[in-house]
Formats: structure tokens, sequence, C-alpha cells
């Protein structure tokens, strides 16, 4: 199992890498991991707390995540790993079409053109249905407490919604956006940072997925409002889009690297990305990690992956590249042959034919759970469906609008998706989530709290509070303030224009749950985030 040091954080933050036996529920978010946690003390497991976890997120996140979004999992239980895609697909009168005829020539970021059906509803009942114990209405309850009784706002969130709400102000002009304002921004400003917020309307629409197992939100009542807002203005997603979605449960995807498999959700999502980043990092040997060279090659080697990724990755029914092909040990070697001394322009190559929030659970009975939702852009379209509380996710932003890319949008079709739930094992055992937050930043999020576990040994907290760095464009590199500064100038010297961040936010938020060869669990949470771990 993992060798790291328990003790020893050389990027110690507030925060030190926490231990328990019976369960540990990890997020960004305290009240929410306190909710996961108080299910497992009611005899739930880790599929349970998780749940709840999500569920209260919506709440008592609402900047990065709704019950108008997106979700997928990875659940470890019985002795498997199983992959959960609820990711919905385009509404079927969303058409190139009447993008062009509206005079768009890309897919814009708020109003009806990007929304998606949100599959997170039937994401919590899928989970429940197949693994869970406790019935949702239980799983759910604290969720619908804090939405209807309200909470303090907690700093990060406060912070995020000041922000949201002065772009929304600027650019959300017309009347489809008006209920964002009533439901988020009820005084004409926003909750301040420890501030009691509470959304009745959310509270009643949770209640009801709750007792109808989502069909109120896909068939019935809630449906027939989203319906009803949505031709109202003009808007695509209709009740047949949401009764015919469901989600899909799928085969995980792995790497080898160094003796550990790195698991991931297939596409339509990125973590394909991570995937072959870590399959070229593999040819290379890492015994320093603050050098120059350590960086450069992940820097490169993420590159050339976020290259492939964006040429190839689509609706796994039209992918015209295999999976198998792009993770292949011949396709990575001709990758890693383009990694040399400079910075490099990055193409994809040819293989062989052939706004978020991040929740980690785990039990005393060996289930464990790595999943993630997100409304996109923080709170997504701008749009809140009158009387329910929910935010409609933009997922669809990420379409193409070129007829001959394999990500264009077409009706029915699933976009390029950023959200991704990580998983770790060794020799077929579990050693457990995790996963780093954060639009385009997740592959690299990915790459980088792997290689500080495996190749740099450190603990789960001190593997989240390393200095971070992100790829923009390029050979553009954004870099936390704390990055070792001779570090950088040396990139710099090797070509890659290297830019300094004060926004912490910007490097993804993460957590970690792994289990110990003993049988503990050891757990970090994000010192970037209101993080925090809930365990007994």
């Amino acid at each position: 199992m993992l060798n790291f040091d328990t003790l020893y954080n050389p990027y110690a933050s507030r925060r030190t890498t926490a231990y328990s036996k019976n369960g540990m529920v990890a997020t960004s978010q305290p009240l929410a991991a306190e909710a996961g946690l108080s299910v497992l003390r009611k005899g739930g497991n880790a599929i349970d707390a998780a749940i709840a976890t999500a569920a209260c997120l919506t709440v008592v996140e609402p900047t990065s995540n709704g019950i108008g979004g997106d979700a997928f999992a990875l659940v470890w239980t019985k002795g498997q790993l199983f992959g959960l895609n609820a990711s919905g697909p385009a509404p079927q009168l969303l058409t190139l079409q009447a993008l062009k005829k509206a005079g768009h020539q890309e897919m814009p970021p708020y109003g009806w053109f990007p929304v998606t059906v949100p599959g997170a509803p039937a994401a919590w009942v899928e989970l429940s249905a197949r693994f869970g114990k406790l019935p949702l209405t239980e799983v759910m309850a604290p969720a619908i407490s804090y939405a209807e009784q309200g909470y303090p706002v907690s700093p990060t969130v406060g912070r995020n919604w000041e922000i949201a709400y002065a772009r929304y102000a600027q650019e959300l002009k017309d009347e489809q956006f008006n209920n964002w304002f009533k439901t988020f921004a009820p005084q004409g400003r926003v909750p301040k940072i420890g501030e009691l917020w509470s959304s009745p309307d959310h509270a009643r629409t949770l209640q009801s997925i709750a007792e109808t197992k989502a069909r109120s939100f896909y068939s019935g009542d809630i449906a027939d409002k989203i319906n009803q807002f949505s031709k109202m203005h003009g808007g695509f997603l209709r009740k047949d889009d949401l009764a015919a979605y469901t989600p899909e449960w799928v085969t995980p995807i792995s790497v080898n690297y160094r003796g550990y498999k790195v698991w991931e959700i297939p596409p339509n999502g990125h973590g394909l990305v991570a995937l072959m980043a870590l399959n070229s990092l593999k040819g290379f040997d890492f015994e320093i990690k603050e050098s120059s060279d350590s960086y450069h090659r992940q820097i490169e080697a993420l590159k050339l992956a976020f290259a492939d990724g964006k040429k190839y990755i689509s609706d796994p029914s039209q992918m015209k590249v295999s999976i198998e092909d792009l993770l292949s040990d011949g396709y990575s070697a001709e990758r890693r042959k383009q990694i040399g001394e400079r910075a490099l322009q990055p193409e994809p190559g040819s293989p062989p034919k052939g706004g978020t929030v991040y929740l980690a659970t785990a039990d005393g009975e060996g289930n464990m759970v790595s999943y993630i939702q997100s409304n996109y852009m923080g709170f997504g379209s701008g749009l809140v469906v009158p009387e329910t509380g929910i935010s409609l996710h933009n997922r669809g932003n990420n379409f193409s609008l070129d007829p001959n890319h394999a990500n264009c949008l077409q009706p029915g079709k699933r976009p390029y998706h950023t959200i991704i739930p990580g998983f770790l094992t060794k020799d077929s055992l579990p050693v457990g989530p995790f996963g780093v937050m954060g639009g385009f930043m997740q592959p690299q999020g990915h790459v980088q709290v792997i290689m500080n576990t495996v190749d740099y040994h450190l603990n789960p907290q001190a593997a989240l509070d390393a200095p971070r760095w992100q790829w923009v464009d390029g050979k553009t590199i954004e870099i936390e303030h704390s990055f070792p500064e001779p570090i950088a100038l040396e990139l710099a010297r090797r070509g890659h224009d290297i830019r300094w961040s004060m926004d912490t936010s910007s490097f993804g938020r993460g957590q970690i749950i792994w289990r110990t060869a003993d049988g503990m669990l050891a757990g970090g949470t994000e010192s970037r985030a209101d993080g925090h771990i809930a365990m007994w």
C-alpha cells in the first residue's frame, strides 16, 4: 500500500492529515461533510453519505453546484469499482441551425442555449437504489433542513457568491434571469459571510425528489415547471427530454502508474486526459519534486494530453478514436518522445486507428465513493426555474459548433465534460478516492496529486497543499504565489510563459481519503477552500 510520511507536511497549511477508523467524509463545505457523517452514524454506508453530502452541497455551496447540474461517481463496494455517468444530453430541439439563426458563432455561456438535461437528481436515485442502505428521504433530510431553516454562509462560498453577483448584474439583463436574482440575491444583494440564507423553494424541490425518487423532477410537476419556463422564454429543454433521461453505469478506465492503478470515468468526461499524461510520465524517473525537470515534464505531458483530449473526446458513441488506442503504451511512447528540453506548442497526435464540488466518503465496511457534481462556471446558465430553487447548468457550453469536430453539438448528444472523480487501487485492493475540482484544471490536479502521492510519498494533506500550476493555452502556465521562484525562472528560460497568480481558487479544490495498510482511513481536505473532514 501507500508509503507516505504521516507526520511531515513540507507544504504545511492550517490542516493536517486526518485519521479515523469507522468512517470519513471529505468535501469543500463543513456543513455538507457533517451531513454525510450524520448519515453514517445512523447506519448508512459510504454511498448514503455521498448522496447526503451531495444534496447538502446544492444548498450550502450553491456557487459551485445545484439540483440542475450533472454528476459522476466511482464507487468501490463488494470488491469492485463501479462507474456512474450522470451527465445529460442536449435537448432534442437544440440544433446548430437554431444557434446560427440566433447569430451565434460559438456556444454562449448563459441563457437557454447551453442548458442540457440535468443528471444530478437521477444520480442520487441510482446510487441509492443500487448500493444505499437508508431511505432516500432520510439521506436527504439534512439538505432539506438547511434549505428550509437556513445556514450561515461560509467564507469561500460567500466570496464566490459576491463575484458571481457582480458578473451577473453586469451581464444578465434579460427578464429570463430575474429568478436568479430573486433566489440568490433576494434583498438586492448576496448574503454576507456568516449571514443566514435559506431557500424554501429549494427545500420543497429536494423533498419532492426524495419522496418520489426523482420522478417529479423528470416526469412530474417539477418537470412541468421546467418545461413551462423553457417554453416561456424560447428555451429548448422540454419535459420529453427529462422523461427520456437515465444515467449510465459505465466501466471505469485506468492506467498502471508505478504499480498503482489510477481510475477515471471514460468519456464524455476528460479523465482520459489525466490518464494519457500519466501514461507518458511513467517513462521518466522523478526522484526530486522541486526541480525544473520534474515540472517541465509534467507540464509538457499534460499539454500533449489536452491537445488529444480536445480533439478526440466526445460522447462515447461518436468518438473517432478508441480509448484503448489513446492509452496504448505505443502511443504514449510516441507522445513522450516529443517532450524535450524546451516548451512546445501542443498539437494533437495521430493514435493508431482501432464552478464544481467534489466529495469523498468511506465507511468501516470497506465502501468508498469518489463523487463530483457541478453547475459549471459557478451558478451555471443564470436561469433559475420559478418556485423550485433549481439553477440550471450550462454544460452545453463545451460543445463545438464545428460540424466536423467530434464534439460538435447534436440533439441527444452529451458534451465534452470537465468534471471527473478519481480512484486509486493497488493489487486489486482499494487505496481510495481522490479528486480536484475546477474546470480544465481537474486532469492537471489529478496528475499533480497522484505524483505527489506515488512519486514523492506525500501524505494526503501535503499532496493537496503542495503549490500547483496549470497549463492555460499554448506555452502559458499559471503558477500559485507559493510556487518556488527559482524553478519558475528556470521554466521561463525553457520557453514557458510563466504567469504568477494570487487567485488560489483557479487552481482547483481537492479531497483525498486513503485506506492504510492496517485498515485506517487517512484524509486530506482543500486548504484553498472551506474544506472539512468529518469522521468517527
